[in-house]
């Protein structure tokens, strides 16, 4: 076997991140006694699953290196001294007076946390710890009150000149050849953006400000007049992030941070900082894409297209959620609500592969698929499999039966022969999937490729299902029209189950039809016609 064909760990992108991260260690020369991964988490805004999977996947790297030996950890960092450049979509008017503020310095417009910052931080650790994750939480505001950066900001700020020139030449940014790139927090207004520090006094660490103005999103911000002078030792301020990712992957050590392709210029600064200012080998990075709305529109904090942790719990498991982030890393996708149901049958699609229920004919195929499972259950997986019913099946009977839900779609899938007895966990997902058809209307099915026969089979049972009179045995007639039309049964079965259900198979498909009702299924059928 070649060593473009071998497998590496697990067989995932995952695990091949871990083997070029330890490569570049190794290369460099480095102890390795513990390999830190960082995952930058916003406090601005509501945090979406994008901001989410960052923390996700930097955790599935800490995995790998675990698995490989290493002693990992992630540290899942809160950058709450970030201002706040507008009010996002949904929340309060009254935020407005708190522009350029500091978001841990603006009060919890909800009354529940000590701050704007800590609440939106809460929302994206709480999707965090449902999912399983673990981490080091870390908070700007604290980080820069103890003093943790003081030796990366005194380097930085002793070398601005250098890295103003250098900011001006990789990105044709020519701010910070006028001003320092830090911002303290003005001790008079308490905001951020509109203290521009000027001049840094070295000996005794501190910079001398003014509060001016400054433009934020296309808006000119007018300061409060104030000058004074901040101990970058302990008084409020943050680095620019041209700057301040390596500052903190000094500091802390870090040897691995994912990022996004929105700040590939700030990372850029940051790598050549890290490298030549602090003196510190940059981490090994992977860049990835941004997830999507369905109208393909970035989801963001501020736009008010967000789908949070919390939102996709209520009709999906966190398995489905992992999957979603592990299946891969780079190529932008359109995310929605609605890709729910196709992640919670894949997940026990690669179940099976995993018990050997399914058999591939592709060693490496099946090894990737094993090694994802496992990445999606936290290399945790489960001793024996869980069983399986189609998402998308529970949603069509959770459509039916809305009072004693649960007792009555666990009657009918044991009807069905579904499952052979009742379960704790098929009770749960009867649950999400009761949300999720309580909350959206019925999906369109996808266009499906059909020839003439089976067309008029088609259309021949959607006569039958329209007709007054009842058809008496459905299963037998489906399987007449079938082989009146010379079309295998299974067939003819499978286009149906695809019309109905978005599957391949389903329970016995006459019972199941007389459940749903005659008129829908017909209706559902002739939109393909």
């Amino acid at each position: 076997m070649s060593n473009e064909q071998k497998i590496i760990g697990r067989g995932t992108w995952i695990d091949k991140l871990a083997w070029e991260l330890l490569e570049r260690e190794k290369q460099l020369g480095r102890d390795t006694n513990m390999l830190r991964v960082e995952s930058g988490l916003g406090a601005s805004g509501i945090p979406h699953i994008g901001s989410l999977g960052d923390a996700v996947r930097a955790y599935g790297v800490k995995l790998a290196l675990e698995d490989s030996g290493y002693k990992s950890e992630l540290v899942a960092y809160s950058d709450d001294l970030d201002g706040l450049r507008k009010i996002p979509e949904g929340l309060p008017e009254s935020l407005g007076e708190h522009i350029a503020k500091p978001v841990s310095l603006i009060p919890d417009p909800f009354g529940c946390h000590d701050s704007y910052g800590m609440h939106m931080s809460s929302i994206l650790l709480d999707g965090l710890d449902r999912l399983g994750i673990k981490y080091n939480f870390m908070r700007a505001h604290d980080t820069y009150k103890k003093g943790l950066l003081k030796n990366q900001i005194h380097t930085i700020l002793a070398n601005s000149d250098r890295i103003g020139d250098k900011i001006a030449e990789l990105v044709n940014q020519e701010k910070y050849q006028k001003t320092l790139p830090y911002y303290p927090v003005c001790a008079n207004c308490n905001r951020l953006y509109t203290a521009q520090a000027y001049e840094y006094v070295a000996d005794q660490m501190e910079v001398k400000y003014r509060c001016g103005e400054t433009e934020i999103g296309s808006k000119i911000l007018q300061g409060c007049g104030h000058e004074g002078t901040a101990d970058i030792t302990k008084d409020l301020g943050k680095l620019a992030w041209k700057v301040e990712f390596a500052a903190r992957w000094h500091a802390f050590d870090i040897r691995f941070e994912a990022y996004g392709k929105d700040i590939m210029d700030s990372v850029k600064v940051n790598d050549w900082v890290s490298d030549d200012i602090l003196g510190h080998p940059h981490p090994y990075h992977v860049k990835y894409e941004m997830f999507l709305d369905k109208g393909g529109k970035k989801i963001s904090k501020s736009a008010g297209n967000v789908l949070t942790a919390q939102k996709w719990l209520r009709y999906g498991t966190p398995k489905s959620m992992l999957l979603l982030l592990y299946k891969r890393i780079t190529g932008a996708r359109e995310l929605g609500f609605e890709d729910i149901p196709t992640l919670m049958d894949e997940y026990n699609e690669i179940e099976d592969v995993y018990f050997d229920r399914t058999k591939l004919d592709n060693e490496a195929k099946t090894v990737k698929i094993k090694g994802l499972y496992q990445y999606t259950n936290l290399l945790n997986p489960p001793k024996t499999q869980s069983p399986h019913v189609s998402y998308r099946l529970l949603v069509e009977l959770c459509r039916i039966f809305k009072e004693d839900r649960a007792d009555r779609v666990t009657k009918k899938l044991l009807d069905y022969g579904t499952i052979k007895n009742p379960d704790p966990h098929i009770e749960q997902l009867i649950g999400l999937a009761g949300n999720y058809a309580d909350d959206f209307e019925e999906e369109r099915a996808a266009q499906l490729q059909l020839n003439d026969p089976l067309r008029a089979a088609l259309r021949r049972l959607v006569g039958i299902l329209e007709a007054e009179s009842d058809p008496g045995d459905m299963q037998n007639a489906i399987y007449g029209i079938a082989k009146d039309g010379n079309i295998p049964p299974k067939e003819f079965f499978t286009i149906l189950y695809q019309i109905i259900l978005g599957s391949n198979r389903g329970p016995k498909i006459g019972p199941f039809i007389i459940d749903i009702g005659r008129k829908k299924v017909a209706k559902a059928i002739a939109m393909h016609l």
